[in-house]
Protein backbone atom coordinates (compact mmCIF):
# COMPACT_ATOMS: atom_id res chain seq x y z
CA UNK A 1 0.00 0.00 0.00
CA UNK A 2 1.15 3.21 -1.01
CA UNK A 3 1.21 6.22 1.78
CA UNK A 4 -1.38 8.57 0.47
CA UNK A 5 0.44 12.23 -0.17
CA UNK A 6 0.14 15.47 1.72
CA UNK A 7 -2.50 17.61 0.90
CA UNK A 8 -1.75 21.62 0.65
CA UNK A 9 -4.12 24.00 3.04
CA UNK A 10 -6.52 24.35 0.27
CA UNK A 11 -6.70 21.18 -0.63
CA UNK A 12 -7.79 20.46 2.83
CA UNK A 13 -10.01 23.25 2.89
CA UNK A 14 -12.31 22.37 -0.57
CA UNK A 15 -12.70 18.72 1.13
CA UNK A 16 -14.71 20.04 3.99
CA UNK A 17 -15.90 23.13 2.41
CA UNK A 18 -19.82 22.00 1.61
CA UNK A 19 -19.80 21.36 5.65
CA UNK A 20 -19.83 25.11 6.08
CA UNK A 21 -23.06 25.18 4.85
CA UNK A 22 -24.50 21.53 5.80
CA UNK A 23 -23.86 23.11 9.12
CA UNK A 24 -25.63 26.15 9.23
CA UNK A 25 -28.95 24.02 8.69
CA UNK A 26 -27.56 21.92 11.73
CA UNK A 27 -27.43 25.05 13.18
CA UNK A 28 -30.65 26.47 12.62
CA UNK A 29 -32.49 23.25 13.40
CA UNK A 30 -30.66 22.90 16.74
CA UNK A 31 -31.66 26.50 18.02
CA UNK A 32 -34.82 26.15 16.58
CA UNK A 33 -36.60 23.23 16.53
CA UNK A 34 -37.45 23.53 20.57
CA UNK A 35 -38.73 26.87 19.52
CA UNK A 36 -40.63 25.96 16.57
CA UNK A 37 -42.62 23.36 18.04
CA UNK A 38 -43.58 25.29 21.28
CA UNK A 39 -44.66 28.38 19.30
CA UNK A 40 -47.24 25.79 17.31
CA UNK A 41 -48.09 24.82 20.53
CA UNK A 42 -46.49 21.49 22.34
CA UNK A 43 -46.39 20.76 25.24
CA UNK A 44 -42.51 21.39 27.35
CA UNK A 45 -42.67 17.84 28.78
CA UNK A 46 -43.16 16.75 25.26
CA UNK A 47 -40.46 18.48 23.58
CA UNK A 48 -37.88 15.84 24.52
CA UNK A 49 -40.07 13.63 21.98
CA UNK A 50 -39.39 15.46 18.95
CA UNK A 51 -35.95 15.11 19.44
CA UNK A 52 -36.03 11.34 18.83
CA UNK A 53 -36.53 12.07 14.89
CA UNK A 54 -32.98 13.28 14.13
CA UNK A 55 -30.36 11.14 15.78
CA UNK A 56 -32.92 8.21 14.76
CA UNK A 57 -32.88 9.04 10.94
CA UNK A 58 -28.90 9.68 11.43
CA UNK A 59 -28.45 5.99 13.15
CA UNK A 60 -30.72 4.85 9.91
CA UNK A 61 -29.15 6.90 7.16
CA UNK A 62 -25.01 7.45 8.01
CA UNK A 63 -24.20 3.61 8.19
CA UNK A 64 -26.65 3.06 4.81
CA UNK A 65 -24.76 5.90 2.89
CA UNK A 66 -21.50 4.95 4.07
CA UNK A 67 -22.14 1.53 3.15
CA UNK A 68 -23.12 2.14 -0.78
CA UNK A 69 -20.71 4.95 -0.89
CA UNK A 70 -17.99 2.59 -0.07
CA UNK A 71 -19.41 0.39 -3.26
CA UNK A 72 -20.23 3.37 -5.59
CA UNK A 73 -17.96 4.28 -8.78
CA UNK A 74 -19.30 7.29 -10.44
CA UNK A 75 -17.43 9.96 -13.41
CA UNK A 76 -18.79 12.33 -10.46
CA UNK A 77 -16.97 10.97 -7.44
CA UNK A 78 -17.60 8.38 -5.13
CA UNK A 79 -18.88 10.17 -1.90
CA UNK A 80 -20.06 13.42 -3.81
CA UNK A 81 -23.20 11.92 -5.36
CA UNK A 82 -24.40 11.34 -1.38
CA UNK A 83 -23.23 14.30 -0.50
CA UNK A 84 -25.28 16.79 -3.87
CA UNK A 85 -28.59 14.19 -3.85
CA UNK A 86 -28.35 14.96 0.14
CA UNK A 87 -28.29 18.82 0.02
CA UNK A 88 -30.85 19.10 -2.55
CA UNK A 89 -33.53 17.53 -0.52
CA UNK A 90 -32.25 19.53 2.33
CA UNK A 91 -32.99 22.70 0.78
CA UNK A 92 -36.16 21.53 -0.30
CA UNK A 93 -37.61 20.61 3.53
CA UNK A 94 -35.73 23.94 4.78
CA UNK A 95 -38.28 25.68 3.15
CA UNK A 96 -41.32 23.95 4.13
CA UNK A 97 -40.18 23.24 7.79
CA UNK A 98 -40.85 26.50 9.90
CA UNK A 99 -44.22 27.10 7.62
CA UNK A 100 -46.07 24.26 9.79
CA UNK A 101 -48.01 26.73 11.49
CA UNK A 102 -48.93 29.54 8.48
CA UNK A 103 -50.48 26.92 6.19
CA UNK A 104 -53.75 26.77 8.37
CA UNK A 105 -53.66 23.37 9.62
CA UNK A 106 -55.83 22.53 13.00
CA UNK A 107 -52.74 22.05 15.99
CA UNK A 108 -52.41 18.14 15.28
CA UNK A 109 -51.80 18.40 11.96
CA UNK A 110 -49.23 21.21 12.03
CA UNK A 111 -47.56 19.26 14.50
CA UNK A 112 -47.46 16.46 12.23
CA UNK A 113 -46.98 18.16 9.54
CA UNK A 114 -43.73 19.49 11.25
CA UNK A 115 -42.85 15.97 12.72
CA UNK A 116 -42.71 14.89 8.74
CA UNK A 117 -40.78 17.85 7.52
CA UNK A 118 -38.26 16.82 10.15
CA UNK A 119 -38.09 13.54 9.51
CA UNK A 120 -36.90 13.97 5.73
CA UNK A 121 -34.85 17.15 6.94
CA UNK A 122 -32.54 15.14 9.32
CA UNK A 123 -32.09 12.02 6.62
CA UNK A 124 -31.27 14.45 4.01
CA UNK A 125 -28.76 16.27 6.30
CA UNK A 126 -27.13 13.10 7.12
CA UNK A 127 -27.14 11.99 3.85
CA UNK A 128 -24.97 15.32 3.10
CA UNK A 129 -23.20 15.34 5.98
CA UNK A 130 -21.24 11.99 6.43
CA UNK A 131 -19.68 12.00 2.70
CA UNK A 132 -17.36 14.87 4.20
CA UNK A 133 -16.08 12.85 7.06
CA UNK A 134 -15.59 9.82 4.63
CA UNK A 135 -13.61 11.67 2.00
CA UNK A 136 -11.13 12.57 4.80
CA UNK A 137 -11.04 8.74 5.68
CA UNK A 138 -10.45 8.08 1.42
CA UNK A 139 -7.82 10.51 0.58
CA UNK A 140 -5.72 12.09 4.03
CA UNK A 141 -2.81 10.80 5.14
CA UNK A 142 -2.63 9.93 9.05
CA UNK A 143 0.02 12.65 9.76
CA UNK A 144 -2.29 15.16 8.37
CA UNK A 145 -5.90 13.88 9.54
CA UNK A 146 -5.99 15.88 12.49
CA UNK A 147 -5.46 18.90 10.70
CA UNK A 148 -8.25 17.91 8.51
CA UNK A 149 -10.44 17.75 10.90
CA UNK A 150 -9.60 20.42 12.80
CA UNK A 151 -10.16 22.70 9.12
CA UNK A 152 -13.79 20.39 9.54
CA UNK A 153 -14.40 21.65 13.00
CA UNK A 154 -13.46 25.40 12.20
CA UNK A 155 -16.01 24.90 9.28
CA UNK A 156 -18.37 23.33 11.48
CA UNK A 157 -18.41 26.25 14.35
CA UNK A 158 -18.30 29.13 11.42
CA UNK A 159 -21.48 27.75 9.97
CA UNK A 160 -22.98 27.29 13.15
CA UNK A 161 -22.26 30.78 14.16
CA UNK A 162 -23.85 31.77 10.80
CA UNK A 163 -27.10 29.89 11.34
CA UNK A 164 -27.12 30.45 14.96
CA UNK A 165 -27.44 34.77 14.56
CA UNK A 166 -29.47 34.27 11.99
CA UNK A 167 -33.10 35.16 13.56
CA UNK A 168 -31.11 37.43 15.45
CA UNK A 169 -29.31 39.27 12.99
CA UNK A 170 -33.05 39.31 11.15
CA UNK A 171 -35.28 40.66 13.42
CA UNK A 172 -32.56 43.55 13.93
CA UNK A 173 -33.15 44.05 9.96
CA UNK A 174 -35.92 44.57 10.09
CA UNK A 175 -38.05 41.04 10.10
CA UNK A 176 -41.21 40.89 12.34
CA UNK A 177 -39.66 38.29 15.64
CA UNK A 178 -43.23 37.64 16.65
CA UNK A 179 -46.81 36.08 15.20
CA UNK A 180 -49.84 35.27 15.83
CA UNK A 181 -50.23 32.53 18.46
CA UNK A 182 -49.44 29.04 16.63
CA UNK A 183 -47.60 30.88 13.93
CA UNK A 184 -43.40 30.58 13.62
CA UNK A 185 -41.96 34.32 13.76
CA UNK A 186 -41.09 35.39 9.89
CA UNK A 187 -37.14 36.39 11.38
CA UNK A 188 -36.83 32.49 11.82
CA UNK A 189 -39.25 31.48 8.46
CA UNK A 190 -36.09 33.68 6.20
CA UNK A 191 -33.50 32.23 8.27
CA UNK A 192 -34.08 28.63 7.09
CA UNK A 193 -34.98 30.43 3.62
CA UNK A 194 -31.23 31.86 3.60
CA UNK A 195 -29.69 28.32 5.29
CA UNK A 196 -30.70 26.77 2.48
CA UNK A 197 -29.58 29.05 -0.43
CA UNK A 198 -26.42 29.04 1.34
CA UNK A 199 -25.77 24.95 1.79
CA UNK A 200 -26.35 24.37 -1.84
CA UNK A 201 -23.97 27.05 -2.74
CA UNK A 202 -21.12 25.51 -0.77
CA UNK A 203 -22.46 21.86 -1.87
CA UNK A 204 -21.71 22.85 -5.10
CA UNK A 205 -17.99 24.56 -4.32
CA UNK A 206 -17.30 21.18 -2.87
CA UNK A 207 -18.89 19.13 -5.78
CA UNK A 208 -16.68 21.24 -8.01
CA UNK A 209 -13.42 21.60 -6.83
CA UNK A 210 -12.71 18.29 -5.23
CA UNK A 211 -11.85 14.82 -7.62
CA UNK A 212 -12.41 12.31 -5.68
CA UNK A 213 -9.59 8.75 -6.74
CA UNK A 214 -11.16 6.50 -9.29
CA UNK A 215 -10.78 3.07 -8.11
CA UNK A 216 -7.25 1.76 -9.11
CA UNK A 217 -5.97 4.83 -7.10
CA UNK A 218 -8.42 4.51 -3.93
CA UNK A 219 -7.08 0.96 -3.86
CA UNK A 220 -3.28 1.43 -4.11
CA UNK A 221 -3.45 4.10 -1.24
CA UNK A 222 -6.46 2.14 1.13
CA UNK A 223 -6.39 -1.32 0.28
CA UNK A 224 -3.75 -3.31 2.80
CA UNK A 225 -4.01 -6.06 1.40
CA UNK A 226 -6.31 -8.63 -1.37
CA UNK A 227 -8.00 -10.12 1.83
CA UNK A 228 -8.99 -6.59 2.66
CA UNK A 229 -10.00 -5.65 -0.76
CA UNK A 230 -12.04 -8.52 -1.26
CA UNK A 231 -13.57 -8.00 2.06
CA UNK A 232 -15.10 -4.64 0.84
CA UNK A 233 -17.03 -6.63 -1.72
CA UNK A 234 -19.47 -8.18 1.28
CA UNK A 235 -20.37 -6.32 4.29
CA UNK A 236 -22.38 -7.17 7.56
CA UNK A 237 -22.63 -4.54 10.29
CA UNK A 238 -22.76 -7.06 13.26
CA UNK A 239 -19.84 -8.35 12.21
CA UNK A 240 -17.89 -5.12 11.61
CA UNK A 241 -19.43 -4.21 15.26
CA UNK A 242 -18.04 -7.83 16.76
CA UNK A 243 -14.58 -7.12 15.45
CA UNK A 244 -14.27 -3.41 15.60
CA UNK A 245 -11.10 -2.06 17.80
CA UNK A 246 -11.61 -1.65 21.62
CA UNK A 247 -11.52 1.96 20.61
CA UNK A 248 -14.43 2.21 18.62
CA UNK A 249 -16.10 1.41 22.25
CA UNK A 250 -14.43 2.93 24.39
CA UNK A 251 -14.65 6.42 22.15
CA UNK A 252 -18.59 5.76 22.08
CA UNK A 253 -18.91 5.15 25.85
CA UNK A 254 -17.41 9.17 26.03
CA UNK A 255 -19.61 9.84 23.37
CA UNK A 256 -22.69 8.40 25.25
CA UNK A 257 -22.56 11.20 28.09
CA UNK A 258 -21.80 14.07 26.07
CA UNK A 259 -24.52 13.55 23.08
CA UNK A 260 -27.13 13.08 25.71
CA UNK A 261 -25.82 16.31 27.27
CA UNK A 262 -26.25 18.09 23.94
CA UNK A 263 -29.38 16.67 23.48
CA UNK A 264 -30.90 18.06 26.57
CA UNK A 265 -28.94 21.66 25.79
CA UNK A 266 -30.35 21.67 22.18
CA UNK A 267 -33.96 20.98 23.24
CA UNK A 268 -34.15 22.89 26.78
CA UNK A 269 -32.07 25.90 26.32
CA UNK A 270 -34.43 28.17 24.45
CA UNK A 271 -36.91 27.40 27.94
CA UNK A 272 -34.15 27.55 30.32
CA UNK A 273 -32.89 31.17 28.85
CA UNK A 274 -36.38 32.46 28.76
CA UNK A 275 -37.23 31.30 32.73
CA UNK A 276 -33.68 32.51 34.01
CA UNK A 277 -33.58 35.58 32.09
CA UNK A 278 -36.70 37.14 30.88
CA UNK A 279 -38.75 35.29 33.65
CA UNK A 280 -41.10 33.68 31.54
CA UNK A 281 -42.19 30.17 30.60
CA UNK A 282 -45.19 31.48 28.06
CA UNK A 283 -44.08 30.47 24.41
CA UNK A 284 -46.39 32.61 22.54
CA UNK A 285 -45.10 35.56 23.88
CA UNK A 286 -42.65 38.23 22.87
CA UNK A 287 -40.31 37.82 25.53
CA UNK A 288 -39.97 33.90 24.78
CA UNK A 289 -39.25 34.96 21.11
CA UNK A 290 -36.59 37.42 22.34
CA UNK A 291 -35.37 34.95 24.40
CA UNK A 292 -35.35 32.06 21.46
CA UNK A 293 -33.38 34.72 19.23
CA UNK A 294 -30.41 35.30 22.41
CA UNK A 295 -30.30 31.51 22.10
CA UNK A 296 -28.76 31.78 18.85
CA UNK A 297 -26.45 34.20 20.11
CA UNK A 298 -25.47 32.09 22.80
CA UNK A 299 -24.98 29.16 20.75
CA UNK A 300 -22.96 31.47 18.72
CA UNK A 301 -20.75 32.67 21.76
CA UNK A 302 -20.71 28.73 22.70
CA UNK A 303 -19.29 28.08 18.59
CA UNK A 304 -16.64 30.90 18.80
CA UNK A 305 -15.30 29.64 22.30
CA UNK A 306 -15.31 26.08 20.21
CA UNK A 307 -12.89 27.62 17.98
CA UNK A 308 -10.87 29.15 20.65
CA UNK A 309 -10.18 26.33 22.22
CA UNK A 310 -9.74 23.97 19.12
CA UNK A 311 -6.45 26.28 18.30
CA UNK A 312 -5.75 25.66 22.45
CA UNK A 313 -5.76 21.68 21.72
CA UNK A 314 -3.69 21.21 19.47
CA UNK A 315 -0.98 22.27 21.98
CA UNK A 316 -1.53 19.72 24.19
CA UNK A 317 0.77 16.52 23.74
CA UNK A 318 -1.44 14.41 25.73
CA UNK A 319 -4.52 14.19 23.80
CA UNK A 320 -6.01 11.92 26.60
CA UNK A 321 -5.90 15.06 29.23
CA UNK A 322 -7.01 17.60 26.66
CA UNK A 323 -10.10 15.54 26.03
CA UNK A 324 -11.42 15.14 29.41
CA UNK A 325 -10.11 17.99 30.71
CA UNK A 326 -12.35 20.38 27.84
CA UNK A 327 -15.18 17.77 28.64
CA UNK A 328 -15.20 19.05 32.51
CA UNK A 329 -15.10 23.06 31.02
CA UNK A 330 -18.12 22.12 29.38
CA UNK A 331 -19.81 20.56 32.29
CA UNK A 332 -18.67 23.22 34.28
CA UNK A 333 -20.36 25.47 32.04
CA UNK A 334 -23.80 23.62 31.64
CA UNK A 335 -24.39 23.90 35.40
CA UNK A 336 -23.97 27.35 35.66
CA UNK A 337 -26.58 28.35 33.71
CA UNK A 338 -29.65 28.54 35.92
CA UNK A 339 -27.39 30.47 38.08
CA UNK A 340 -26.69 33.53 35.79
CA UNK A 341 -29.99 35.93 35.27
CA UNK A 342 -28.11 38.22 33.06
CA UNK A 343 -28.46 37.66 29.62
CA UNK A 344 -24.47 39.10 28.50
CA UNK A 345 -23.06 37.21 31.72
CA UNK A 346 -24.47 33.86 30.34
CA UNK A 347 -21.76 33.84 27.63
CA UNK A 348 -19.31 32.98 30.56
CA UNK A 349 -20.89 29.60 30.85
CA UNK A 350 -21.91 28.72 27.18
CA UNK A 351 -17.95 29.79 25.96
CA UNK A 352 -16.97 27.07 28.39
CA UNK A 353 -19.81 24.41 27.05
CA UNK A 354 -17.98 25.73 23.71
CA UNK A 355 -14.70 24.31 25.18
CA UNK A 356 -15.96 20.77 25.26
CA UNK A 357 -17.38 20.75 22.10
CA UNK A 358 -14.41 21.35 20.45
CA UNK A 359 -13.26 18.23 21.76
CA UNK A 360 -16.38 16.24 20.89
CA UNK A 361 -16.36 17.14 17.21
CA UNK A 362 -12.61 16.96 16.58
CA UNK A 363 -11.18 13.85 18.89
CA UNK A 364 -13.11 11.25 18.86
CA UNK A 365 -12.97 10.38 15.18
CA UNK A 366 -8.91 11.09 15.02
CA UNK A 367 -8.91 8.23 18.03
CA UNK A 368 -11.30 6.06 15.69
CA UNK A 369 -9.61 6.56 12.40
CA UNK A 370 -6.26 5.82 13.19
CA UNK A 371 -7.89 2.43 14.97
CA UNK A 372 -9.40 1.73 12.05
CA UNK A 373 -6.41 1.21 9.76
CA UNK A 374 -6.19 -1.79 8.30
CA UNK A 375 -9.75 -2.75 9.38
CA UNK A 376 -10.70 -1.44 5.65
CA UNK A 377 -14.64 -0.70 5.58
CA UNK A 378 -13.86 2.75 6.32
CA UNK A 379 -17.04 4.17 4.95
CA UNK A 380 -19.01 1.54 7.02
CA UNK A 381 -17.35 1.84 10.62
CA UNK A 382 -18.01 5.91 10.10
CA UNK A 383 -21.48 5.36 9.66
CA UNK A 384 -21.80 2.67 12.47
CA UNK A 385 -19.48 5.29 14.79
CA UNK A 386 -22.37 7.52 13.96
CA UNK A 387 -24.58 5.10 16.25
CA UNK A 388 -22.41 6.70 19.12
CA UNK A 389 -23.81 9.88 18.41
CA UNK A 390 -27.47 8.83 17.58
CA UNK A 391 -28.19 6.50 20.39
CA UNK A 392 -27.76 8.57 23.65
CA UNK A 393 -29.95 11.00 22.03
CA UNK A 394 -32.73 8.80 21.66
CA UNK A 395 -32.52 7.74 25.05
CA UNK A 396 -31.97 11.52 25.83
CA UNK A 397 -35.00 12.68 23.80
CA UNK A 398 -37.31 9.15 25.55
CA UNK A 399 -36.22 10.12 29.33
CA UNK A 400 -36.17 14.26 28.61
CA UNK A 401 -39.51 14.07 29.88
CA UNK A 402 -39.31 12.30 33.16
CA UNK A 403 -36.44 13.87 33.74
CA UNK A 404 -37.76 17.24 33.38
CA UNK A 405 -40.34 15.92 35.30
CA UNK A 406 -38.05 15.28 38.07
CA UNK A 407 -36.42 18.33 38.35
CA UNK A 408 -39.39 20.37 38.92
CA UNK A 409 -40.71 20.92 35.65
CA UNK A 410 -37.67 23.53 35.12
CA UNK A 411 -35.91 23.72 31.79
CA UNK A 412 -33.57 25.22 33.65
CA UNK A 413 -32.32 22.56 35.70
CA UNK A 414 -32.15 20.44 32.87
CA UNK A 415 -28.70 22.20 32.63
CA UNK A 416 -27.30 20.59 35.60
CA UNK A 417 -28.77 17.70 34.26
CA UNK A 418 -26.65 18.25 30.86
CA UNK A 419 -23.31 19.49 33.42
CA UNK A 420 -23.48 16.42 35.18
CA UNK A 421 -23.62 13.62 32.00
CA UNK A 422 -20.50 15.56 30.39
CA UNK A 423 -18.82 14.92 33.75
CA UNK A 424 -19.47 11.53 33.57
CA UNK A 425 -18.21 12.09 30.14
CA UNK A 426 -15.26 12.91 31.28
CA UNK A 427 -14.45 10.32 33.93
CA UNK A 428 -15.09 7.73 30.55
CA UNK A 429 -12.33 9.32 28.94
CA UNK A 430 -9.67 7.54 31.25
CA UNK A 431 -10.39 4.06 29.56
CA UNK A 432 -9.06 5.14 26.11
CA UNK A 433 -6.16 3.26 25.36
CA UNK A 434 -3.78 5.60 22.02
CA UNK A 435 -2.00 3.79 19.63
Amino acid sequence: MKEKPNMNFWGLWNLSFGFFGVQIAYALQSANISRIFATIGADPHSLSYFWVLPPLMGIIVQPIVGTLSDKTWTRFGRRVPYLFVGALLAVFVMCLLPNAGSLGFTFGAAMLFGLIALMFLDTSLNMAMQPFKMMVGDMVNEKQKAKAYAIQSFLCNAGSVAGFVFPFLFTWLGLSNVAPRGVVPDSVIWSFYIGAAVLILCVIYTSLKVKEWDPKTYTAYNATSEAVAKKEEHVNWFVLLKNAPSTFWKVGLVQFFCWAGMLYMWNYTTGAIAETVWDTTDAASPEFQEAGNWVGILFAVQAVGSVIWAVVLAQFKNTKLAYALSLIMGGAGFILVPFVHDAYWQFIPFLLVGCGWAAMLAMPFTFVTNALQGYGHMGAYLGLFNGTICVPQIVAALCGGGILGMVGSHQSNMMIVAGTLFLLGSIAVSFIKEK
